[in-house]
């Protein structure tokens, strides 16, 4: 295979558009696929918030107050929404994967195909420099950590 060089002296590949076109269009597909999950997720924590909040309110009936039994229930769902937490993480981390994937696509399209004369720009946030939005990987009661 052979590499053109432009007269910025940088290497470069042609591709035929058809190829960039269906790369182009795998990965806004992704990208829809990713928003739909982080849509899933967080209806699937509201459920589950609601679900433990319910139940949580059940164990606070003055009548089960002094039983030691249920003194574990409670610790385990205050433990368990503790972790519903990564729901934000796992949010934070699509988010940024689908920015990336959609500047990618942007960008391989607009510099393969070019732009027609008077074709807009696509709107695309800048690809985020940190490869990793969220640095935690482990959550306990108590502990807080801003990114």
């Amino acid at each position: 295979m052979q590499s053109n060089q432009t007269t910025s002296s940088v290497p470069a590949v042609q591709l035929p558009v058809m190829l960039v076109a269906e790369v182009q269009d795998s990965l806004l597909v992704v990208v829809h696929d990713l928003t739909r999950l982080d849509g899933l997720l967080a209806h699937t924590m509201m459920n589950l918030m609601e679900r433990f909040t319910s139940a949580s309110a059940n164990l606070a009936d003055p009548v089960l107050v002094a039983s030691k039994e249920l003194d574990a229930v409670r610790s385990a769902l205050r433990a368990a929404v503790t972790e519903l937490q990564f729901q934000d993480m796992a949010s934070q981390l699509i988010m940024h994967t689908s920015k990336i994937l959609q500047g990618c696509a942007y960008r391989l399209a607009s510099e393969s195909m070019g732009l027609e004369d008077g074709e807009a720009v696509p709107f695309v946030e800048d690809v985020p420099e940190r490869p990793n939005p969220v640095t935690q990987d482990e959550m306990y009661a108590g502990s807080v950590e801003l990114f």
